[in-house]
Formats: C-alpha cells, sequence, structure tokens
C-alpha cells in the first residue's frame, strides 16, 4: 500500500521525524502507537498528504504521493483527523453524501449509484436511523460511526484514522474499533490508524508501528511487540503482562 523511503519531517530548530524506511501492506489494519510527542500523527498527516515530508519519499502502490491530483488521491486514501470540521448544521445524510465529492466535484450530479452507495454506506454502520438528524444532536459513539460512513461512501482502498477512540467511553471504543475491523475483514479495506491504549491496538490490529521520539523503535504483528522489554522502552514506564483467560491474548498493564 505504502512505501516509505527514509521519510522525515523537520520543522525550524527540531526534527519531529527522524528518516523512516518501511512498508504498510494493504487488506491489513496498522496501528501508530507511542507517546505523546512520538511523531504518529505526523506521520499519518504525511500519508494523508495534510503535510510534506521533508526528505525522502512517499509512494502509493509505485506511484510517488506528490504525483496525484487531490481528487484522485482521495479516491484511493480517506482520513480522518483528530478533530473533525465542524459540521454541526448539516444532517447525518448530507455528511456522508459529502463522501461522494471527490467522485463527482462540487457541481457533479448525483444519480442512483451514489444514492444507493451512500445508503449502503450507512447501513453498514447502523446509522440509516440517523439519516434526517442533525449531527450535533448526536452522541460521540454515533457521530464517529457517521463520519466512518462518510469515509466508506468515498469508496476509497484504504481510511486513516487520527485517534479515532479519544473522545469516546470505553463502551464506544470498541465498538467503533469491532466495525472497523468487520469492514477490514468483510471489504478487504487497509486500515491504518493512531491508538493509545496498548491492548486495544493488540486486539484490533494485524500490525504495529511503534514510534518513540520520532523514530520508528519496533514495527511486526501485533502479537510479536506485546513483550516487556519493547513497550517498556516506547512508553518509559515498568509494565508487566498476563494472558486472557480465554483467547490467551497478552494484557498490558502499570506496575
Amino acid at each position: 500500500m505504502f512505501t516509505l523511503s527514509a521519510v522525515s519531517f523537520s520543522v525550524p530548530g527540531k526534527t519531529i521525524l527522524h528518516p523512516i524506511s518501511l512498508t504498510i501492506p494493504a487488506g491489513r489494519i496498522t496501528t501508530l502507537l507511542g507517546h505523546n510527542g512520538s511523531g504518529k500523527s505526523t506521520l499519518i498527516k504525511l500519508l494523508s498528504r495534510n503535510a510534506s515530508a521533508s526528505d525522502g519519499h512517499i509512494a502509493l502502490g509505485n506511484k510517488p504521493l506528490n504525483t496525484f491530483s487531490s481528487r484522485d488521491y482521495a479516491r484511493y486514501v480517506a482520513y480522518l483527523p483528530q478533530d473533525p470540521p465542524i459540521t454541526d448544521s448539516i444532517t447525518v445524510y448530507e455528511l456522508v453524501r459529502l463522501g461522494r465529492y471527490p467522485w463527482k466535484g462540487a457541481l457533479g450530479r448525483y444519480d442512483k449509484k451514489d444514492q444507493d452507495i451512500i445508503a449502503e454506506s450507512m447501513e453498514a454502520v447502523g446509522v440509516t436511523s440517523l439519516a434526517d438528524r442533525f449531527v450535533s444532536t448526536l452522541s460521540g459513539g454515533e457521530r464517529q460511526r457517521v463520519w466512518v460512513a462518510m469515509l466508506l461512501a468515498q469508496q476509497s482502498d484504504c481510511i486513516l484514522l487520527d485517534e479515532p477512540t479519544s473522545a469516546l467511553d470505553i463502551a464506544h471504543q470498541y465498538e467503533l474499533l469491532s466495525l472497523i475491523r468487520k469492514l477490514n475483514q468483510e471489504r478487504g479495506l487497509t486500515v491504518i490508524m493512531v491508538l493509545h491504549d496498548i491492548n486495544l491496538a493488540a486486539r484490533y490490529s494485524d500490525n504495529l508501528i511503534a514510534l518513540h521520539s520520532g523514530k520508528v523503535m519496533a514495527h511486526g504483528d501485533a502479537q510479536s511487540l506485546m513483550n516487556q522489554p519493547i513497550l517498556e522502552a516506547i512508553y518509559d514506564i515498568p509494565l508487566g503482562f498476563f494472558h486472557h483467560p480465554e483467547n490467551g491474548q497478552p494484557i498490558a498493564y502499570v506496575r
């Protein structure tokens, strides 16, 4: 999906991301982990083209990111930032409909195919009954589902999510991540997201990329990274582990 070759990002007087070279596979869920300021959000902004690398190259498939037009890129990659734009004055249906913009533009006419895609996207995340509600009247969990529906309506091959669970209670965190896993498995959707919770990341991800101070400390499958030396080095805190009594998954806790 993405190939990064010696990619770095700097601002005057500070390097945010040191050179990174890695491949992020298609059709899987990859989660970026690390403490605040580790470079997670910067990396996802580079992948979404909301920031440009100071050095190095990023390719989508075999094509450099900077060779795509904005509309063409949006047909491949959809992005939900940590703080989405304020959309309180529009309805759920209108927000999901915005996902068709890369295909239709500002003046394009929406035909039956578009209407079907919008309806299917809302149904897939369970927000059809909310279609006429204003976004401002929704709970945090409902609102996140509507944003995911908009990303699905965009029909991109990959979605980028920057801390999608940050404003949700624990029940809605599991609900949203279970939905994302379902979409990944049923549609082959590539997902790259930023999470803070180690255990949620391990449960719902295929691959983890762990950053510390702008450097990649480790990357690989979720289970191999769930070990004490790696996670203690990432978070700079003493951690212990036990195994889930039902599925044997390692679970981390602060000692």
